[in-house]
């Protein structure tokens, strides 16, 4: 048995260029949030016990991580933002506006059991309106969420929308004493994963008769637009959203049961494995969490997902998986003082500068930036000290050129655009 340290299952380290793409998608995510006007907001790892516990039902409850502390206090790893949330508002009722707008992009722990793509420790990012029941709200969340997609370069995100009211009353001639609403939407929900033929049998097997079932997916297949999704296309594209984009799907469910309204998904052509984010107005949830009665709209987006599709698309920028701009050689120990005054100036113009910890032979300093991904490297030996000037090599061409030090940034910031470009 190895005695190297491993994590624990389902639990996960991020290696630098990992990290930097992940920050790269959050820091774009943030962007655009900020654009639309939503406030930051955090909360604690741990909360109280009995705030998360039974707000989930039965079996969620089971994958809350509790614990006693030191305190004797029953306390549990935040399970969600949205039950937080709900404690925040009620809280803070007094020190936030009546319609907060909110994005929360913080890690969630779930003592489920990982497998592929299901881990104990996950980012989840949420956009929330609360306070608002006008359809602006849905439609402010719909074309922040277009926004973001195609800020990270993803070209034609789709926008699924339905609406739950309509829904319901396409389903309720179809419920019965033994079978809800509920029960037939979570069967519907699965249509994105099953063929039709499993859904109808599994309805079947719920107690619908074959006829009732096929019948009920014809119906709801053939639905037509209701007023309240038209009129959110509407407001949606005045936000900038083309038409195009926006896709009325009848048969969109969503199986949680706190959606109240409109519910939406989205959806990258390109990819087949799912959604990247749903949500939906949910208008009763905050108060049913023990936070005030505030209507809601909100998304949650797949941040592992979509960090995972930037990469297969190569949507990650290279200038953000470099470590640094230059890597600034220290030739021998009496040029050291040298070396370090240029990378400070450097540093201090606003570029980003690694430095070789030590002196060492030049071949290995390069072999080092060049694993690195440095695209420079600067070299300032005795001759270049006498001279006030530098030599700037390009790792990607194998090229160099010495420069006077005054034209060191200026030279430096040029090969860097072009680079760039």
């Amino acid at each position: 048995m190895s005695n190297v340290p491993q994590t624990l299952k389902g639990f996960r380290d991020f290696l630098p260029s990992e990290k930097k793409a992940r920050d790269y998608i959050t820091q774009t995510i943030t962007t655009v949030v900020k654009r639309f006007g939503f406030e930051p907001l955090e909360t604690p790892t741990l909360e109280y016990a009995s705030l998360l516990l039974g707000k989930y039902g039965d079996e969620a409850d089971k994958l809350v991580y509790t614990f006693t502390d030191r305190g004797d206090r029953q306390v549990g790893l935040r399970y969600d933002q949205t039950v937080p949330t709900a404690r925040v508002l009620s809280q803070y009722q007094n020190d936030l506006p009546q319609m907060f707008r909110r994005y929360q992009i913080q890690n969630v722990f779930r003592a489920d059991k990982p497998q592929k793509g299901r881990f104990r420790e996950f980012t989840q990012c949420d956009l929330d309106i609360y306070g608002s029941t006008s359809p602006l709200a849905e439609a402010e969340i719909i074309a922040c969420i277009y926004q973001i997609f195609t800020a990270i370069g993803f070209k034609q995100p789709q926008i699924i929308v339905n609406d739950r009211e309509n829904l319901f009353a396409l389903l309720t001639p179809y419920a019965t004493a033994k079978l809800s609403v509920m029960s037939l939407i979570q069967s519907l929900d699965k249509l994105d994963k099953l063929p039709e033929s499993a859904v109808i049998a599994e309805l079947v097997d719920k107690g619908l008769s074959l006829e009732k079932a096929s019948a009920m997916m014809t119906n709801v297949k053939q639905a037509l637009i209701p007023t309240s999704i038209v009129n959110l296309i509407d407001l949606t594209t005045s936000l900038g959203v083309p038409e195009s984009n926006l896709v009325f799907s009848p048969t969109l469910a969503r199986g949680l049961d706190y959606y109240t309204g409109t519910i939406f998904e989205i959806m990258l052509p390109e990819f087949t494995f799912g959604s990247f984010g749903g949500g939906g107005r949910y208008d009763n949830l905050i108060r049913e969490l023990g936070g005030p009665s505030m209507p809601a709209v909100g998304v949650g987006l797949g941040f592992d997902r979509i960090v995972e599709a930037a990469k297969v698309k190569q949507l990650i920028p290279e200038s953000v998986l470099k470590s640094a701009d230059v890597l600034v050689t220290i030739f021998d120990q009496k040029c050291m003082n040298n070396s370090l005054k240029i990378a400070a100036s450097l540093r201090k113009n606003g570029l980003n500068v690694d430095i070789y910890p030590q002196a060492a032979k030049l071949a290995k300093q390069l072999k080092y930036a060049d694993k690195q991904g440095l695209p420079l490297a600067i070299v300032l030996g005795p001759e270049e000290i006498e001279n006030n000037q530098v030599v700037i090599k390009d790792l990607t061409t194998g090229k160099q050129k010495k420069v006077d030090q005054n034209q060191l940034v200026q030279n430096l910031q040029l090969l860097l655009e072009t680079k760039t470009n």
